[in-house]
């Protein structure tokens, strides 16, 4: 058998996905890039270089060798520049590879080995956030929770009560991967793992989030002999449905294969299908005439109900199912749809709205946009935030002084209210812009009305909640058939011109009619909740008085 080396992307994540990508590596290196792949990479690798400029810029009037950056062309010369700078004792090392281990199968590089004492440690850049600010326990010195944060200019750690770190399991085990390739060179200050650290410098670049690596070494230890196993054929694996096979390219070969054997992964959640698995139900018809307690160790957010409704549904091709005898959700005289459209995380470009009277037939419903087109980031972002929140604000107050209730309609808050605190956040003393705390109201108010957490509420969703999910069900279609998130992001670069490209405006248009879409499939499904569901679907009693044991 070829050596298996396992890189530190292999320690996490879907167990039979590894053993596919070692039993077929021809597969895997053929295989291109999804465009959505490939504009992670892209995004990935853009925020890697601004850290590195960083880190070059705050250490410019340091002695030359303080920051040593490998650059060469080829594995072999980076490792070979790396070990040069280790052996020069540079304070900090960018692009460090380390020689693979081809005897213990191991491989790893680190954006950043800093040196601490007699030796070095790694430091990560990820795209992605490793910190939150963590909530204020009134005196303006956080929860009393601590975590331990280095400045990115000097390795200084110490404890930061004004954040909390985010633990990102493959982060971690990719820096304990590094740390014991670096113990087995002798590159690390010390032999003892409770001695040693490690960081990540995450999406905002304003802190080094420090580990204590014992902890995760030891876990290491632990998940590093199974991936090996798995990764050499030695312990099988089977496809199960999670949360990653969304974007798995080895999706289009386990589908089908869970489908033909009506896998119970296929209606509950990957963790949930564990548990049944050990109380053995392994089929959905297994679990559809399931009647009992649920198993011991079912996760205590989930109702058991629910994932045996889920595989009755399934079997009989029913998208939803009712919980309620009547659906329910908040409606007002003046109803605003919106949707925010945003690239990564460069900003929010658009936030389109669709304005209904229900009390004012005058009134015709009107979709309005505001947009910025100059390429995220830009400043313009705030005014078009600014001039969304003055009609929003105004449509608000209108309705309050004429008497009309008022509510406001998004399809998942989160991203929403996301882009809504930090465009208040980041444009603070722009012209227009609300301070936070006015938008803080207005999310907690009972003016701000999520309709997904409302089909949660109301529906039992075997296909899943999204909305193009569950807006057709209510007879609503896209104009656009590659109508999508994942395709927005390519609109959007071909609209605005983002790599050099010329602006194109028949994207603009294709990006204003998908967000008009989505603000009308929003409209006519949370009307169709309060209006037609209740004839439509059937509610989870009926469904599962059909499905009793004989």
């Amino acid at each position: 058998m070829d050596t298996v080396v396992l890189h530190p992307r292999d320690l996490s994540g879907c167990e039979h996905r590894l053993h596919l990508d070692h039993e077929h590596p021809d597969l895997v290196r053929s295989r291109p890039d999804t465009p959505e792949a490939q504009r992670r990479k892209e995004a990935a690798q853009e925020h890697r270089s601004g850290v590195r400029d960083m880190v070059r810029g705050l250490h410019s009037d340091q002695p030359e060798g303080t920051v040593v950056v490998v650059d060469a062309p080829d594995h072999a010369s980076r490792v070979q520049a790396t070990l040069a700078a280790c052996a020069d004792k540079a304070d900090w090392i960018w692009n460090a590879t380390l020689p693979v281990d081809r005897e213990r199968g191991r491989r790893a590089h680190a954006e950043l080995l800093v040196r601490e004492g007699d030796g070095y440690l790694p430091v990560i850049v990820v795209n992605h956030r490793v910190s939150y600010p963590a909530k204020s326990n009134g005196n303006g010195n956080g929860n009393g929770a601590s975590s331990t944060t280095s400045p990115v200019w000097a390795w200084a750690p110490a404890p930061d009560p004004t954040r909390n770190a985010r633990n990102h399991r493959r982060d971690q085990l990719r820096l304990a991967q590094l740390t014991t390739m670096l113990m087995d060179l002798g590159l690390t200050a010390s032999t003892d793992p409770d001695d040693l650290r490690g960081g990540a410098i995450g999406l905002d670049a304003d802190c080094i989030v420090v580990y204590e690596m014992g902890p995760l070494l030891a876990e290491y230890a632990e998940t590093f002999p199974r991936r090996m196993a798995i990764a050499r054929g030695e312990v099988p694996t089977v496809p199960r449905r999670v949360g990653e096979c969304r974007s798995c390219p080895w999706w289009v070969r386990c589908g089908p294969e869970l489908e033909e054997r009506r896998d119970v992964s296929l209606v509950v959640g990957g963790n949930q299908s564990l548990v049944l698995a050990e109380a053995g139900i392994t089929t959905i018809d297994q679990l559809a005439h399931f009647r009992g307690p649920a198993p011991e160790d079912w996760p205590g957010n989930a109702r058991f109900e629910d994932a045996v409704v889920n595989a009755v549904a399934w079997l009989a091709d029913i998208p939803l199912v009712r919980r309620l005898t009547e659906p329910e959700v908040a409606r007002a005289d003046v109803e605003v749809d919106v949707d925010m459209e945003s690239y990564g995380e460069h900003g929010a470009y658009l936030w389109g709205t669709l304005l209904t009277d229900n009390v004012d037939p005058t009134r015709p419903v009107r979709y309005r946009a505001f947009a910025t087109w100059r390429p995220l980031p830009t400043r313009d972002e705030a005014r078009s935030f600014a001039e969304f929140w003055a009609w929003l604000s105004a449509e608000r107050t209108a309705a309050r002084d004429a008497g009309k209730t008022f509510a406001a309609y998004c399809y998942s808050q989160q991203a929403e209210n996301r882009w809504l605190l930090g465009s208040a956040r980041r444009f603070v003393g722009e012209p227009g812009i609300p301070p936070l705390t006015e938008v803080e109201e207005f999310i907690a108010s009972e003016q701000w009305v999520d309709i997904y957490e409302a089909v949660g509420r109301n529906f039992i969703c075997p296909n899943g909640k999204g909305l193009k999910r569950v807006a057709p069900v209510a007879g609503f279609s896209w104009r656009d058939a590659e109508a999508s998130g994942e395709a927005s992001m390519d609109w959007y670069r071909e609209a605005v011109g983002l790599g050099g490209t010329t602006p194109d405006p028949t994207q603009v248009r294709r990006l204003l009619e998908y967000n008009e879409d989505d603000v009308q499939a929003t409209k006519v499904l949370r009307e169709w909740i309060t209006d037609g569901a209740r004839s439509a679907v059937p509610h989870e009693d009926q469904l599962l008085a059909g499905h009793r044991p004989g």
